[in-house]
């Protein structure tokens, strides 16, 4: 089948940071449309390659797709700890910085991130932001006195560098989203965001709020993926960046069920 450019990007993005993995490790497995794609790689290695490891999914849907690739999944609390996570991203910046929960999972997803020796992110080029904040930041909520906490939010963020203050409940369709806790989630809509870091922390305080979708200082590296088959390894740490191609086939296996 013929991918979209932007596809394209997500599949080689994958498939390079499926690399990083090895027979033996615990890795987290995130969630949505690219962290699918690395599933799908991942799978592919484990039929044609022999590739053993233990997958820790943060999300039903993450699990349910690498049990069908034939992933061996285990709960975080069964593996303890992580020596990898590779999950996608709304937003990332310079400094690695991110953006999570459009897929409403960041919850779980920053649980298991902080829960591994590094974070590999990968994300397609249009991901990379100058500054944080397009993107509407995702705020999961206990559903007990969500209107309450919608308005201590909104009252809180006056105080803080950002451009915009408006605060709504995520819906699917014509009832409020609900997470894989059976919380709610707030999408914070505020334009741009100058302080990240004070942010996160401020919103975490908030009683009601569960967690925010800002990853501050977790993510190791990036592999950005571009429509062409080109890929981009940036390394935080080590203060490298290095590319790559990937060659491209439309008629891999990986496709047969999209």
């Amino acid at each position: 089948m013929e991918l979209s450019p932007i596809d394209k990007a997500k599949f080689v993005a994958a498939k390079r940071a499926a690399e990083f993995v090895e027979s033996g490790m615990r890795v987290g497995l995130g969630t949505g449309s690219t962290a699918a794609w690395l599933v799908r790689c991942l799978g592919e290695r484990v039929r044609e390659d022999g590739l053993r490891f233990r997958g820790v999914p943060t999300s039903a849907r993450t699990a349910a797709l690498a049990r069908d690739v034939g992933i061996e999944v285990v709960s975080l609390d069964e593996a303890r700890w992580l020596d990898l996570t590779i999950d996608g991203a709304d937003e990332f910046d310079s400094d690695l910085n991110l953006i999570k929960g459009g897929g409403g999972a960041h919850l779980q997803e920053k649980i298991v991130a902080t829960a591994s020796d590094q974070m590999v992110v990968i994300a397609d080029a249009a991901k990379e932001v100058e500054h944080l904040g397009a993107f509407p930041l995702p705020l999961e909520i206990l559903p007990f006195g969500w209107q309450t906490t919608q308005a201590l939010v909104e009252e809180t963020l006056i105080s803080m560098d950002v451009m915009g203050r408006q605060a709504s409940l995520r819906m699917n369709t014509d009832r409020p989203f609900v997470t894989d806790e059976g919380n709610y989630i707030l999408d914070l809509h505020l334009g741009r965001i100058g302080h990240a870091r004070q942010l996160a922390m401020v919103l975490n305080q908030i009683p009601g709020v569960v967690e925010n979708g800002l990853f501050i200082d977790i993510c190791d590296k990036v592999v950005i993926g571009f429509g062409d088959g080109r890929v981009e390894l940036r390394d935080i740490n080590a203060g490298t960046v290095s590319s790559d191609r990937i060659e491209f086939v439309e008629d891999v296996n990986l496709f047969k069920d999209i």
